[in-house]
């Protein structure tokens, strides 16, 4: 298949998601495919439609490449006139046999990039824009999964312009987590104790997004469950050797121990799945997600998030559990890819 990786772009996640991308375009070269990785914001400098998939091709200077790019998305973000996709990007896209979207956070997983690929007749991997959307404001996330009966922290969404700074107007009370409403791999993600913090932190939050989700802390374990076209994968558990699964601990190779699968006992084990596979419908999600958990010291489970593309890089959690059903990273993106191919089944 001929096959365009997405990666980079304008979120906090762009080094993630450059990552994620380069990995998923080796793997895919690997199985034959000629996979070719491009930036979605910086696009193509040069192009040439006849040979826009070559048969030789050097991923890692290609990733290198987009990378060595970081210091002008800054300079470019500034011309509002230029719009999200690169230079030939859509083009490039249009050739593709389809699209494996790499990337995480704002504009990559909110449902921007899937709406207008919809329109321009794009195929790409992941759930829609409806449901991409949904996943991606943890606030409508939390108001949906409380009207599927399913467990998630009780919280609130904070507007910058109009928020009380104390929790009792809120009928909450400490310790509660603080996070952007729209952001992704816990950038800007605070556990707050006192008023002091939780006011740095809400500031720090709000200079990221105009919207922020407060919500119970809930001590406990954490787990994480990938589900592939509607089904739940073996469940990851997540312990952070230091302070909770942030962003340093998401990709820093060996500060957190992650156990697949977990150690749950067969009437929990089966729970959560079936929660995962809930919070998936719930939120309207297409071909895969993730699906993120705490579990406190009573055995009481809450779903925190869902994750519309989650990451793909040497330390992820969804490649871990695929491959405790045999999946090994390159066939995985494969299966990826034909889960994401159904949804344009008539």
């Amino acid at each position: 298949m001929n096959i365009t990786v997405l990666c980079g772009g304008t979120s906090t996640e762009r080094a993630v998601s450059i990552t994620s991308g380069q990995g998923v375009c080796k793997a895919l070269r690997s199985k034959g495919h000629k996979a070719v990785l491009v930036d979605v914001f910086c696009g193509m400098t040069s192009y040439d439609a006849d040979k826009a998939f070559p048969e030789e091709y050097d991923v890692d200077t290609a990733a290198n490449n987009i990378r060595n790019m970081d210091v002008v998305v800054p300079e470019i973000k500034k011309d509002k006139s230029r719009g999200f996709f690169g230079p030939h990007v859509i083009e490039q896209c249009k050739k593709s046999d389809i699209v494996f979207l790499a990337l995480h956070g704002e504009n990559g997983e909110n449902g921007k990039v899937q709406a207008a690929f919809d329109l321009a007749g794009i195929r790409y991997t992941g759930t829609g824009y409806i449901g991409s959307a949904m996943a991606m404001d943890k606030g409508l996330s939390k108001i949906m999964l409380n009207a599927f009966h399913i467990p998630t922290p009780r919280g609130i969404t904070l507007h910058r312009d109009n928020h009380h700074k104390k929790l009792e107007a809120y009928t909450m009370k400490f310790p509660v987590v603080v996070k952007p409403c729209s952001g992704g791999s816990s950038v800007g993600v605070f556990v707050v104790h006192d008023q002091e913090t939780y006011e740095k932190a809400l500031n720090e939050a709000f200079a990221l997004e105009e919207e922020v989700v407060v919500e119970d802390y809930i001590k406990g374990r954490e787990f994480s469950v990938a589900v592939i076209d509607g089904k739940a994968l073996p469940i990851i558990e997540i312990a952070p050797l230091e302070g909770f699964y942030d962003y340093k601990n998401k990709y820093t190779p060996g500060s957190a121990i992650e156990t697949c699968p977990a150690n749950l006992d067969f009437k929990q084990t089966e729970q959560m799945q079936r929660y995962a596979e809930m919070s998936f419908r719930a939120l309207n999600l297409d071909a895969y997600g993730r699906i993120d958990f705490m579990m406190n010291e009573n055995g009481d489970m809450y779903c925190l998030e869902a994750n519309t593309l989650p990451g793909m890089t040497p330390t992820s959690l969804m490649p871990q559990e695929a491959l405790q059903i045999g999946f090994d990273f390159a066939t995985l993106c494969e299966e990826l890819i034909r889960v994401s191919l159904k949804k344009y089944v008539k």
